[in-house]
């Protein structure tokens, strides 16, 4: 497994990160708790040990079931979090990390991340000096490490740093969806903050188990994903095919050729889910992989041919 620094914090993150949403069960069908417990575990024993969580992934169901997998093994273990785009007043903030510090059976969180802008899907429109000046306090107070941001773009993170150090940036980025690498990535690397980035396998899209004309459960967020809908989601089947002969070269799933591709990008992690142990172990492999600057290049040209049909919509989600 790779390791990095985050931002310019001494907090080290794995080059893999394991993704909580799922774990919340809200926006997903068929989670098993014992098997996203055993995830979890399976994941750190394998080198993983940056997790990620949120607490509007399930009210807080989420950082619960963290705590609950590997909270006894608290001092190997890196823990992100973020506050909701409805608790950006200095006083929700204050009351959003005391929730989430008790959910996670902690008194510290290593990198505390504002979830969404304020005004995101109908939310108060709150100043972000008000936002980091809060999330300042509570770094000074020892309750978090490092201050974080998702989904902003390039001068949304501009702003934010005026106000306090910003050490990351967590945007959805991924071999079929680039809009970072035009906005807010040639900021991050001058800036010295890390990309964890979201969605890397496009929810599942890059592993080739969803073939054409899929069609998933009611109530699974995955179906309002641009990704698979129309002419965008055939183009990314071709691309698979495409990519296949790739990932053969290098005795690795398509998956973890994605994977390996985005982590070999500029101060760029990846944030990626499990349902279950054997998934988690998959995913740890991409962290071993290196791709010859040949077929990187191979492989972000490919990526093209779906990514540069896209809108410039931010949003993966046809929802909001």
């Amino acid at each position: 497994m790779q390791y990095r620094q985050l931002g310019k914090s001494k907090i080290e993150i794995s080059a893999i990160i394991f993704g909580g949403w799922q774990a919340g069960k809200s926006g997903w069908t068929n989670i098993n708790d014992d098997d996203t417990v055993a995830a979890h575990r399976a994941a750190l024993d394998a080198g993983i040990t940056t997790f990620d969580t949120a607490e509007a992934y399930g009210e807080g169901y989420s950082e619960r079931i963290l705590a609950k997998a590997v909270g006894d093994r608290r001092d190997r273990i890196v823990i992100a979090t973020k506050v909701a785009p409805h608790n950006l007043r200095p006083d929700r903030v204050r009351e959003a990390c005391e929730r989430s510090l008790k959910n996670l059976g902690t008194d510290r969180i290593d990198l505390y991340q504002v979830h969404w802008p304020a005004g995101t899907f109908g939310s108060e429109v709150v100043p972000i000096e008000e936002t980091i000046g809060a999330l300042n306090q509570l770094k000074e107070q020892g309750k978090i490490r490092a201050i974080g941001v998702s989904n902003f773009s390039r001068a949304q993170i501009a702003e934010a740093s005026q106000y306090g150090r910003v050490d990351s940036l967590q945007p959805p980025y991924s071999l079929f969806w680039r809009q970072i690498e035009q906005d807010a990535a040639p900021y991050c690397e001058q800036n010295k903050i890390s990309i964890i980035a979201y969605s890397p396998l496009a929810q599942g899209l890059l592993t080739g188990k969803f073939g054409r004309g899929h069609k998933f459960e009611e109530g699974d967020n995955r179906g309002a994903n641009r990704l698979f809908q129309g002419e965008t989601y055939e183009r990314a089947q071709n691309a698979l095919d495409r990519l296949r002969p790739i990932a053969d070269k290098y005795g690795v799933t398509l998956g973890n050729l994605a994977l390996a591709w985005l982590i070999a990008q500029p101060q760029t992690s990846a944030i990626v889910g499990a349902r279950n142990a054997e998934q988690a172990k998959e995913n740890a492999v991409a962290g071993d992989v290196e791709i010859d600057e040949e077929d990187l290049e191979a492989i972000d040209e490919i990526g093209h041919t779906v990514t540069d049909r896209l809108d410039n919509n931010p949003n993966m989600w046809s929802w909001g």
